[in-house]
């Protein structure tokens, strides 16, 4: 008696896990465009917004160097070792292998002895300033999901601005100052990202954190993303709820994370002391060994996959998307316009998929192969969607409480998904005898 029931509870866990896994995580990883689901007209899918993983973005970057012959070792230079005005033996010639700093020695992988690392000439032509300009390029709008780290070889910069475009470079904004003196350098006063809030997260600070000249443990500079993901996600970043809610909500959060170029300026090198010692003036450059940037193609939540094509990144649209951001809808998916997908409710959002032209369906409002009605809706002799009482919509593409003054909660559409699974369990244990609920 007891094997037997063990067997059919065995059996019952297996049909619910392979139910319940239709249901994303309830953090909404967002890594799933689309499932399957059943209703009583048989398998329909179910559209969900979705995004691409986050991976390396500078394993597709362009750079470019301004000005374009700021590299040493054309002709060959010697120079100082870091901190050390006497130790003048070390040679840049750009002619030899071993010796030469070009700028994709800012990207290679790490960890090799001696590092490798991309270095400027050295600052013989003071007082005139030595400005670098070093441009990373994408072609492609990119999301950061994590901070940006940039490793010096040489003393960190006295003066830096990081920047950034979000149209492929024809106009910049400033990120955050970098300086030992912001006062000083920017007439700003010197702040940390710890001094921000929830309400202040978009103002541009200056900071005198990163700017110690020669210490030779600290060699590397941030730009804080995942500081001020915290502000709204908790320390840990438990909550990410919390953190897709204001990205869907809030445009210029949305935006300050986004970006199609970065732009690193060198304004002043590290020195080391309040003046610059013009007979040594050999030990005065800039070397970078190392850059990261982490992100995830922007495809406005209607793609998982971003894939290289002629050295540019797209997104694999879905949804009837197109575009190298899915930023359109595909010809003959007119019927309504295009809309970004949507992180809420959580945790599967809303794909705002792009439906067909009426030109080019007839009369078919819904069908079981392009039309099909989303969030449970069911499709009714082709006509129209029937929608669970929180949905609304053509396709039952939205939620009813989007109408209400007070909008939607964080929370909004989630009881059916928490619950089905639930109910689905209690049912199936009632129907073996093994629930006395």
């Amino acid at each position: 008696m007891y094997l037997s029931r063990f067997l059919s509870l065995h059996a019952l866990w297996v049909t619910v896990s392979s139910v319940m896994q239709h249901y994303p995580s309830v953090w909404g990883h967002y890594d799933v465009c689309k499932t399957q689901i059943y209703t009583e007209e048989g398998k329909v899918w179910d559209y969900m917004a979705c995004q691409p993983e986050a991976r390396d973005m500078i394993k597709y970057v362009r750079v470019t160097l301004d000005p374009p012959d700021i590299t040493c070792g054309d002709p060959p230079e010697t120079f100082c070792a870091m901190g050390n005005p006497y130790m003048c033996n070390n040679e840049c010639d750009a002619s030899t292998q071993e010796l030469a700093h070009p700028p994709e020695l800012m990207f290679d992988l790490e960890g090799r002895h001696p590092s490798t690392f991309w270095q400027s000439t050295t600052w013989k032509d003071y007082p005139k300033p030595l400005h670098v300009n070093i441009t990373l390029s994408w072609n492609k709008t990119i999301e950061l999901t994590d901070n940006i780290v940039i490793t010096f070889e040489s003393g960190r910069p006295d003066q830096m601005i990081l920047e950034k475009s979000l149209d492929y470079g024809r106009t910049w904004q400033p990120y955050q100052y970098y300086a030992t003196d912001c006062l000083d350098a920017f007439h700003m006063d010197p702040k940390s990202v710890r001094d921000l809030s929830q309400h202040t997260v978009l103002e541009i600070i200056c900071t005198e954190e990163y700017s110690t000249g020669y210490m030779t443990n600290s060699k590397i500079i941030h730009f804080e993303i995942k500081d001020r993901f915290a502000f709204f996600a908790g320390p840990r970043l438990h909550n990410m709820a919390s953190l897709y809610g204001q990205l869907d909500t809030t445009k210029k959060l949305r935006d300050f994370f986004t970006i199609t170029d970065l732009r690193i300026r060198l304004l002043r090198p590290a020195t080391g002391e309040i003046y610059v010692d013009e007979q040594h003036l050999a030990r005065y450059f800039y070397a970078i060994s190392d850059i990261r940037v982490y992100g995830r193609c922007k495809c406005n939540l209607h793609a998982t996959g971003c894939k290289e094509e002629n050295k540019r990144l797209l997104c694999e649209c879905e949804h009837n998307t197109t575009g190298p951001d899915c930023g359109k809808c595909k010809k003959n998916y007119q019927g309504r316009p295009w809309s970004p997908g949507s992180y809420l409710p959580i945790p599967k959002g809303t794909a705002n998929i792009c439906i067909p032209s009426i030109s080019s369906i007839g009369t078919n409002v819904c069908d079981n192969e392009l039309l099909h009605c989303q969030n449970g809706g069911t499709c009714i002799n082709n006509v129209r969607c029937q929608c669970p009482p929180a949905y609304t919509g053509i396709l039952c593409e939205k939620l009813k409480c989007e109408r209400d003054p007070g909008g939607c909660s964080q929370n909004s559409g989630q009881g059916a998904i928490s619950h089905g699974p639930l109910l689905l369990l209690t049912a199936l244990l009632g129907a073996t005898g093994l629930c006395t609920c």
